[in-house]
């Protein structure tokens, strides 16, 4: 029977992936057949699988630690917020509606038959599965029929690992009291701790160390200072502002209330001949921008109504008239055309909206999602491209004539007859080391970014810290027991 171990949070963005992903990537250079798992995700960063579904980007980027594929069942449930109360529920790669928080609430423990059943097929091909937990067990309040915490590590009778965040501060407190607030059954399952995000010193939290043992029981597996190379990773929960300042080509990136897929931008932000601007609510479009990008969306009508409300189309059309260069990405491509049609809701907003009228195309959304991995090639350089689509449009219109992209020999996206403003549903574009050279040449600028390779290399790097500050042996020892 293959070993698992779970690691859970005392709260989110305790850095519980990254913990993940480097612990596979540690497993992995020991000659372990690991996989990731994490039975409950919600995130609008979404990846493709080979298998054709949906699962959280973190899962994805784990399952590259792992030096696998990334496959449906490493994240068998994925909800995705299309507005504050309602998400659109993903199980085993699969759209199966929307639901309000408080539904979904009542049926969660409903999906605990695929999430196990993912699990068991997991567990059959790999020596080691690392789970990771989402949020916080200590938020009792959602025990009740809970899938993603303690629910699931009684369920599938996996031991646990709890990680703390001494950068938050409290950090004795945010363990000490998980364990206070846990029913004893479900603290029975912790069967250590880690400290994570620390800076300076670490011998300085000795006396911390023995004062979390004493009062919990239970034993540190070690302090993890911070990974100052963890932007060099794509990011699931948060696209940071600002991501890079100083280069000669100026983009520029409106942070959409729902915005998806923004790791799209991650290869442009760590090429140093970019500067790249994630721009917040509330403040303009910067006017010595080269080019606009907008980004996906969970609601395209909705983040359409967002971006007028900060004045954005208002900047993009002053940003046209100087000559500068548009392009939209799933939602942003969409949301340059005339008009958007929603008429079954599927969204759960407004049925229709007038577009930004930057191309001439329409939308019109449609039930049948479209998810999956896509080679296409670039007309203007002939660089291949390989990404993915997830959307539910489709597009068509006069502009769709010029696409500029090929994919399956059919052109693909459109452009202005200037060829200043173009879209397309490819994400993951600027992944690929020839197109980005090739796109950041036409605007006399230079790619020197290894992408994949980079992304490797940090990944070694991560492992390497974990073996350095974590006790692995202990950490894989604890795996084995039930």
């Amino acid at each position: 029977m293959a070993n698992a171990v779970m690691i859970q949070g005392t709260g989110s963005d305790v850095g519980k992936s990254l913990l993940v992903a480097g612990l596979c990537r540690a497993a992995a250079n020991r000659g372990i057949r690991v996989a990731p798992f994490k039975p409950q995700n919600m995130s609008n960063n979404a990846a493709v699988t080979a298998d054709g579904g949906e699962i959280g980007r973190a899962q994805a980027l784990q399952a590259l630690a792992c030096r696998l594929p990334a496959h449906t069942d490493m994240n068998p449930v994925l909800l995705k917020p299309e507005s504050e109360t309602g998400a659109q529920v993903i199980v085993q790669g699969k759209r199966v509606g929307t639901q309000m928080a408080r539904d979904f609430g009542k049926r969660k423990q409903s999906l605990i038959g695929p999430v196990l059943e993912s699990f068991e097929r997991l567990k059959a091909q790999y020596d080691l599965v690392v789970v990771e937990g989402a949020g916080s067990p200590a938020e009792i309040n959602l025990r009740a029929g809970d899938i993603a915490n303690m629910g699931f590590a009684e369920a599938a009778h996996v031991p646990v690992i709890l990680t703390g965040d001494i950068n938050k501060g409290g950090v004795i407190a945010q363990i000490v009291g998980t364990q206070a607030v846990l029913p004893a059954e479900d603290a029975a399952h912790i069967r250590g701790f880690i400290v994570n995000k620390f800076r300076g010193d670490v011998s300085l939290f000795d006396d911390g160390l023995r004062a979390i043992e004493r009062f919990t029981g239970w034993p540190s597996l070690g302090v993890v200072p911070w990974f100052f190379n963890a932007c060099r990773l794509p990011a699931e929960d948060a696209p940071e502002l600002g991501r890079s300042l100083g280069g000669k080509l100026k983009i520029a990136v409106p942070l959409l209330s729902r915005i998806a897929n923004f790791d799209d931008f991650d290869p442009l932000a760590s090429e140093p001949d970019v500067s790249l601007e994630m721009v917040p609510p509330g403040q303009p479009l910067p006017a010595d921008a080269t080019l606009v990008i907008l980004p996906g969306s969970k609601s395209t009508i909705a983040d359409l109504a967002f971006l007028r409300a900060q004045g954005w189309d208002i900047d993009l059309a002053a940003h046209i008239r100087r000559g500068g260069h548009v392009l939209g990405i799933c939602g942003g491509f969409q949301m340059l055309g005339t008009a958007i049609s929603d008429p079954e809701e599927l969204e759960g907003c407004a049925t229709s909206a007038p577009g930004l009228g930057h191309l001439q195309v329409q939308t019109t959304m449609k039930p049948e999602k479209r998810v999956q991995l896509t080679q296409a090639t670039d007309l203007a350089s002939g660089a291949p491209v390989q990404g993915y689509e997830i959307h539910l449009g489709e597009t068509t219109g006069p502009d769709c004539a010029r696409g500029w992209l090929r994919v399956a020999g059919t052109a693909h996206g459109a452009s202005s007859p200037n060829g200043r403003i173009r879209g397309c549903y490819l994400h993951g574009l600027f992944s690929n080391d020839s197109y980005r050279a090739a796109f950041l040449k036409s605007y006399d600028a230079t790619a020197c970014l290894s992408y994949d390779a980079d992304v490797d290399a940090t990944l070694d790097a991560l492992a390497a810290h974990l073996e350095t500050h974590l006790d692995i042996d202990q950490l894989l020892a604890l795996s084995a027991t039930r």
